[in-house]
């Protein structure tokens, strides 16, 4: 909940593009330290120390790359692509959990924490590392099919 609430502090002090990245990356990195962890108590604190990181930079992370989201998003589409962001990420944490079982069968538990710990630093690549050209200028309206107007919606006579 601090770190929710650090992320516009963070992002006006040193810039959204920055703290996207940063807390983008600094979320992968956590998730490798799973499956190195020792057993005992060193083991109990590297989980706790690893979550705790994770946590904290994702924190900062999703309300920064929502508004990113939102800002590149023309105002006529932000309702479509809200919409398919939550239908695709919910599908994707289902597929990925069916995923991470098949591979925790054949690889074991910590095989299957190491490739998802490096699935998920790859996905660092996919971060805008480039600047991006936020919505301006022209923007296409929706369709007229997709927009009802009370005039085509009765009958024909």
């Amino acid at each position: 909940m601090t770190s929710i609430r650090a992320s516009p502090l963070l992002t006006r002090r040193f810039g959204q593009r920055r703290i996207l990245l940063l807390s983008g990356v600094a979320r992968t990195l956590w998730t490798i330290l799973l499956p190195l962890t020792p057993s005992g108590a060193l083991g109990l604190f590297v989980i706790v120390a690893a979550e705790f990181g994770l946590l904290l930079s994702a924190g900062v992370f999703n309300p920064s790359f929502t508004t990113y989201r939102m800002a590149a998003t023309p105002d006529a589409f932000m309702s479509r692509v809200s919409t398919s962001w939550s239908v695709g990420s919910k599908t994707c944490q289902a597929a990925a959990v069916i995923a991470g079982g098949l591979i925790a069968a054949v690889a074991g538990v910590r095989g299957a924490l190491l490739i998802a710990g490096l699935l998920c630093m790859a996905s660092a690549l996919l971060l805008p590392w480039r600047r991006a050209r936020l919505s301006s200028g022209h923007v296409p309206s929706p369709t007229p099919e997709a927009v009802a107007s009370p005039a085509t919606d009765s009958p024909a006579p």
